[in-house]
């Protein structure tokens, strides 16, 4: 997997995540302003992010919408100066093909798409086309009703592929991502979290996003600030199944858990 010609392959990468809203169920608009923002990018690369993932509308359940407009002001600036001031690649966190072309024209180096290009009419796929940008496709549904739940998520998966596939999205740009806490219930979290490596059956890499999610506050009791080491224990699972990336707000502990789960494996 090449990203901003970066080779990423046998290993598991930390994807930080960096939200530029005010209403992060995590962070709080803490990282709202473009300093703040700056200051804790370049905490999480010295920490060990290996990609920087930028959001500017949250998805959190009940999340207010707001426009491409809205949202390309949010994450714009803060990507343009990321990339004057880091090296480390950059992914914008959007369904809106408006903001994701306006992202890749600021720098961006990957596309990360809750909506897995089933959002628009092609547009998204159509802005990684013209700018040969890799895509992070996730499962989503607007319903979350299933007849054989592993297996559909596959087959949502399949479609999204073909998608990219027939727009003109090289697979070698495709990664999947399971999409927990996305229409699907607790139960079908677990699930799908601990049977994650049935996504190699698409032949693309994987990435794990679980980071202080609903689904570990509900097995902890505990909220959302106190879900790092639940996050942890995904991550080890992550590893020992395979997958190329996780995406995680505590980058220096899921890092350090990355390395020490590798080593027990023995993949360094």
């Amino acid at each position: 997997m090449i990203i901003a010609n970066r080779e990423f392959k046998d290993h598991t990468y930390i994807m930080g995540i960096l939200n530029v809203t005010p209403d992060s169920f995590s962070d709080g608009g803490r990282y709202a302003d473009i300093d703040n923002a700056l200051k804790h990018t370049e905490q999480m690369i010295k920490d060990g992010a290996d990609i920087i993932d930028i959001g500017g509308e949250s998805t959190r359940p009940g999340y207010t919408h707001i426009s491409p407009d809205e949202e390309m002001q949010r994450v714009c600036p803060v990507i343009e100066r990321i990339k004057q001031n880091f090296d480390t690649p950059v992914s914008i966190d959007t369904y809106h093909h408006a903001t994701a072309l306006a992202a890749v024209k600021s720098g961006a180096d990957l596309i990360n798409d809750i909506w897995g290009l089933q959002y628009d009419n092609g547009e998204m796929a159509a802005v990684a086309v013209e700018y040969s940008v890799p895509v992070c496709i996730m499962h989503n549904r607007k319903e979350a009703v299933y007849s054989d739940f592993l297996n559909d998520v596959l087959a949502d998966l399949s479609k999204s592929i073909s998608i990219a596939i027939n727009a003109g999205i090289s697979r070698d740009k495709l990664i999947t991502d399971p999409g927990i806490g996305f229409a699907k219930s607790f139960e079908q979290n677990l699930m799908l979290t601990s049977n994650v490596e049935i996504l190699h059956k698409l032949g693309l890499p994987i990435l794990l996003g679980t980071s202080k999610k609903s689904m570990i506050g509900l097995a902890l009791d505990l909220p959302a600030d106190q879900r790092c080491e639940g996050t942890l224990v995904t991550t080890v699972f992550a590893v020992q199944k395979g997958c190329l990336f996780v995406r995680v707000h505590d980058v220096k502990e899921n890092k350090r858990a990355v390395i020490m789960t590798e080593k027990l494996m023995g993949k360094v």
